[in-house]
Parts: structure tokens; C-alpha cells; sequence
């Protein structure tokens, strides 16, 4: 497919959003209904019953704590990373950034200090319990669930994978190295609302950032543009250098303006059919309509800005480091940030060269969120970096169930 041939697409979460295939399903959220206004010229309208996005359960479901990582193989690894995971969402915890997020969230009764104390114990049991079934009466003893009501309204929750992928970057551009990514400026916080399109800030071509404020701002230079505006998408990637090393970069910030699609704007526009759209339909047709990016990218006004992460982990929204297989990112309005979950699915293995598909259960950490992750019926599980997790991140796309565990208040 000529110069997309190569493209690697930055997880199916990603994916998801480029084509337009978030979660269209809707569930009120509490605040988000208004009971319609009366009057005497009509009839009195009943009041839409807001839902919460997140509801307790009386009883844990079967085998729904089994987390077979945590306690076969090697499991002293795996517990290592779940214990990071806790640690990142630890240290999010102390941010003034985590106690606004907590000032305004909808579901009465999960308190910032509620995850703390939830965290801090969580961690305690996996560092003392004797053993699996010690670990697990433990946990359904002391911790209260919380299932999230999904975008059916009965608990069905669409999973995705994401994952670091690897591109081709320059430090210095080049006739083949044209389009950067760029830091944050640091005047970032005073740019007054609406922020400068992105048309504005790097022209319809994406290659006219040097001519405004964006200037002097250059981290890297990208030789594709598709592949820049993935990594947008993404929030970050791992970098290829044209010297042979690698670099990394992470998320650093935004403009403020609502994620648009690629995907769901080629289908409104009527240029492909919504059925069966998939990321290799999208790839045909800018191949065979390269000047069309220089229309449909520009729609995205959302503008992200990155920084060097000096080959460390990525880091998801929260500004903490995501970790492979134990950080998931959700709707950040709905879901409690930094909290401890369990999540049920089909999971993806190769197994003798074919993906086979099997049920878990994982804890994970919600540390993260995305342009396509709305709605409480939408998780991106983060599958880790390179070709390999980008794999198996492209194999997850099923549905699945999202709990959180708390101490009781």
C-alpha cells in the first residue's frame, strides 16, 4: 500500500477512535440530565432519572478474583507490576490534579481518601497473604464492589487494547523528515479559550508550525504524516532515530477542544460505508487520496504536545507511568481515577503461531484515558510497547465486565 504500507497503528484503542467506532451507546450520568421545564401550556414532562455510572453489588460474581497471574509462573513479576501500578497511582493520589478530579465526582461515597486507604491495603494483602485463597477470601472480606453499569446499562463493558508503537523519527528534519511533534509551550496555560485551531498552529499541511507560536518548539520530526497525528492519537510513542537509538515520548498536554474522528468523518462524509469500516479501508483510501489529509486531519482540532521520556514507560493522562497489563484507561469523568479494579474478559494468547482467546480476570489500575475511551461501557487495557504488544493489543476487541473495589466509607 505504498508509504502506509508500513504504518504501525498505535493499538486498537487508538484504532477506535481514528475510525469512529467508540461506544455510541449512552447511560446519564449523574448532573448530565435536567427534568424538562414546565409550564401551563403543556403537560408536565416526568424528569429523566439520571444513572450513576458506577453501582455497588451485594455478592462478588463467580471466579470473578482468580487473577491467575498473580500466583503461577512468575508470579513474583507480576505481582512486581501490580505493586508499580499501585505505586504510580499512589503518587497521582498526592497531586492537587487528583483532588480536584475528586471534588467533582459523580458517585457519592468514592472519596480520594476512599482509594487511598483502598490502595494501601490492597497492597498490604498481596504483600502478606499466605496464599491464593488466603488472598482472595481477604479481598472479598474487606473490599465493598462497585460494577460499572457499561453502555447497556446492565454491566456490558467493550474492551480494547492499546499499546507504544514504534515509528521512524529524526532530531533534525529533513527533505524526508518533515513533520515534527512538538513540546508544550510553556505559556500553554495562559493561551485563552477557544485555542488556536490546528490549522492554525500548523497549517492545513501540517508543515507551517514554524511560522507562529509553535516555533522553536519542535521535539522531532516524523517522515509521515498520518503517522504524526497517530501519535497524537496514542499521547505516545517509541522512536526509531535515523542514527540507529531510540527515543521516547510521552504526553505533555493539549488544546482544549473535543477529539473528532477520521474514521466517522470519511463515513459522514459519505467517502466510505460505516459497515465494516477498519483501519486497513481507512489506510486505502488516503492512499489513494493523499491530498485529502490536508482536509479531514485539520477537522481534529484537538492538539497534543509531548516530552521526552528519556526511554522510561509511557505516561497516561493522569501524568504517572502506564504499565503493561495492569493499567487500564476509562472515561475519566466517570471513573475513579487511580483506583483499584478488576476487569472479566476473553484475553487473547498466541498459541502455536494463532490467537486464541481465553477468559481472565485482572487487576488493574485506571490511570489513563483517550479521544475514543466515553462512556462507562468503554476500557483500553495497555498491552505494553513494541510490534509484539502492538499485536496482541490489535486482538482485543471484546466485551467484558468492569468492577472497582473499595473499602467500606
Amino acid at each position: 500500500m505504498g508509504r502506509f504500507t508500513s504504518l504501525k497503528v498505535a493499538g486498537i484503542g487508538a484504532i477506535a477512535g481514528i475510525l469512529g467506532l467508540s461506544c455510541l451507546s449512552q447511560v446519564a450520568v449523574e448532573g448530565a440530565a435536567e427534568a424538562a421545564p414546565t409550564s401551563p401550556s403543556r403537560p408536565e414532562v416526568a424528569p429523566v432519572v439520571p444513572v450513576l455510572p458506577l453501582t455497588p453489588q451485594t455478592r462478588w460474581p463467580d471466579g470473578a478474583i482468580a487473577d491467575d497471574l498473580l500466583w503461577q509462573g512468575d508470579a513474583s513479576a507480576a505481582q512486581l507490576r501490580l505493586l508499580t501500578a499501585i505505586a504510580h497511582s499512589l503518587s497521582y493520589l498526592d497531586t492537587p490534579a487528583a483532588v480536584t478530579a475528586y471534588a467533582d465526582y459523580p458517585v457519592p461515597g468514592i472519596t480520594r481518601d476512599r482509594v487511598r486507604r483502598s490502595l494501601q491495603r490492597f497492597r498490604t494483602l498481596v504483600l502478606t497473604s499466605d496464599s491464593p485463597e488466603d488472598f482472595h477470601a481477604a479481598v472479598q472480606r474487606e473490599f465493598a464492589l462497585y460494577q460499572s453499569v457499561g453502555n447497556d446499562g446492565a454491566g456490558t463493558v467493550h474492551f480494547t487494547g492499546y499499546f507504544e508503537p514504534t515509528y521512524a523519527a529524526s532530531r533534525t528534519p529533513t527533505a524526508e523528515y518533515r513533520y515534527p511533534l512538538y513540546r508544550r509551550p510553556p505559556d500553554l496555560e495562559q493561551w485563552r479559550e477557544p485555542h488556536p485551531t490546528r490549522a492554525a498552529l500548523e497549517g492545513k499541511d501540517g508543515l507551517q508550525g514554524d511560522r507562529g507560536r509553535l516555533k522553536g518548539l519542535e521535539l522531532v520530526w516524523m517522515r509521515d504524516r498520518l503517522e504524526a497525528f497517530l501519535v497524537q492519537v496514542q499521547g505516545s510513542a517509541r522512536l526509531r532515530l535515523t542514527d540507529g537509538s531510540f527515543m521516547s515520548v510521552g504526553y505533555a498536554g493539549r488544546t482544549e477542544y473535543d477529539y473528532v474522528s477520521l474514521g466517522r468523518e470519511l463515513i459522514n462524509d459519505g467517502q466510505v460505508l460505516a459497515e465494516g469500516m477498519t483501519l486497513e479501508r481507512l489506510l486505502a483510501f488516503f492512499e489513494a487520496n493523499p491530498a485529502a489529509l490536508d482536509d479531514y486531519i485539520p477537522r481534529n482540532n484537538r492538539f497534543v504536545f509531548f516530552r521526552e521520556t528519556a526511554g522510561g514507560p509511557p505516561t497516561g493522562t493522569f501524568s504517572v507511568p502506564v504499565t503493561a497489563g495492569r493499567s487500564i484507561a476509562t472515561d475519566k469523568a466517570l471513573m475513579p481515577p487511580g483506583a483499584i479494579a478488576l476487569i472479566t474478559l476473553d484475553w487473547p494468547e498466541l498459541t502455536a503461531g494463532q490467537w486464541q482467546a481465553r477468559p481472565i480476570s485482572r487487576y488493574v489500575l485506571n490511570q489513563d484515558t483517550g479521544g475514543a475511551i466515553q462512556g462507562p461501557g468503554r476500557v483500553d487495557i495497555y498491552v505494553g510497547s513494541g510490534d509484539a504488544a502492538g499485536a496482541q493489543a490489535g486482538q482485543v476487541n471484546t466485551d467484558g465486565a468492569l468492577y472497582f473495589l473499595l473499602l467500606p466509607e
